[in-house]
């Protein structure tokens, strides 16, 4: 069986007169280089030493120590690992309403791995906190905001917080007098992702799927994203970026970072985002975000094109 992780140096390809490869495998395909410089599509990551590269390319101080940190995920939790690149080449060639519906299959499929159950049975034990009113609106004119409104848990999305979301994007659908959505987080975050008191409360990954493609708030931003903006301020995890990065305008404040954590669960990004990061950053950086799952600091989100704009956002209290 291949190996998860495949580095290759291009550097030493050049000097040997080789080229790249030109199909990926069932691997994640690394390419790492002192410059960028033109390989085609076969890789999944693109790194290279030199400081602020053309996209596709990540640029970093160490290449090697990437590459390293990048091979110890994969090697533990491998079948996220390529599960994730194979939907993020797989999505490139689909219309964005089947990339969610990609997205879902591989993640209820790893809902039911291994990866995901050891990540379960070492988490500790979380209580639910439910909100009374977990997403908030307000309506002046026009304008229609939506705030995430539970912030004693970082704005963190439960399956109450979903629903009220999905009522509250089919009013921006389906009213055209609704001509702009702004979309915020009460507190002193945006959102810290999925709520990790209800992971693995599903027992069935098909059903589960079923639902989340059935009251999926990704579906609805896709579909108003003109009218939306997002406004981002600290944290932005998992689902806190992966929906906001649907948003036609993204606003950030200075504070603000952006992190995919689902590998480390043994999932992939499973709330939109690889079928909303990739339209803006691309497939290999969106696949060394998830790879990796390092944070993304406003500046570079916006060097990246992640956020459109980076401006002090006021807090929203109670």
């Amino acid at each position: 069986m291949e190996p998860p992780f495949r580095p290759i140096d291009l550097d030493l390809d050049l000097d040997r007169g080789t080229g790249p490869p030109t199909r990926p495998g069932h691997a994640v395909l690394v390419g790492v280089a002192g410059r960028p410089r033109p390989v085609g599509e076969a890789f999944d990551v693109l790194l290279t030493a030199e400081p602020d590269p053309p996209r596709p390319w990540v640029g970093c101080a160490d290449p090697d120590a990437v590459v390293r940190l990048l091979r110890e995920r994969v090697t533990r939790q491998p079948a996220a690992a390529v599960t994730l690149v194979q939907v993020l080449r797989t999505g490139a060639a689909l219309p964005a309403p089947d990339r969610l519906v990609l997205e879902s299959l591989a993640y209820s499929a790893l809902q039911g791995g291994a990866g995901f159950r050891d990540w379960l049975a070492a988490a500790p034990a979380r209580s639910p906190r439910p909100a009374a009113e977990p997403v908030r609106l307000h309506r002046d004119g026009g304008c229609l905001t939506v705030t995430l409104a539970r912030p004693r848990v970082r704005n963190a999305f439960d399956a109450a917080t979903r629903d009220a979301l999905c009522e509250a994007l089919e009013v921006a659908v389906a009213d055209p007098t609704v001509t702009r959505v702004d979309l915020r987080g009460e507190g002193p975050v945006f959102s810290s992702g999925g709520d990790l008191a209800e992971f693995g409360t599903s027992r069935d990954p098909a059903a589960a799927h079923l639902v989340r493609v059935g009251r999926s708030p990704a579906a609805l931003l896709q579909r108003c994203a003109a009218k939306v903006t997002a406004h981002l301020h600290g944290a932005c995890v998992g689902a806190g970026i992966e929906l906001a990065a649907f948003a036609g305008r993204v606003l950030a404040a200075p504070d603000t970072t952006v992190r995919l954590p689902e590998l480390g669960m043994g999932l992939i990004p499973g709330a939109g985002g690889t079928a909303s990061l990739p339209p803006r950053i691309g497939r290999r950086r969106t696949a060394y975000l998830a790879l990796a799952g390092t944070a993304l600091g406003a500046t570079e989100a916006f060097t990246w094109g992640l956020v459109d704009e980076i401006g002090e956002e006021p807090a929203v209290h109670p």
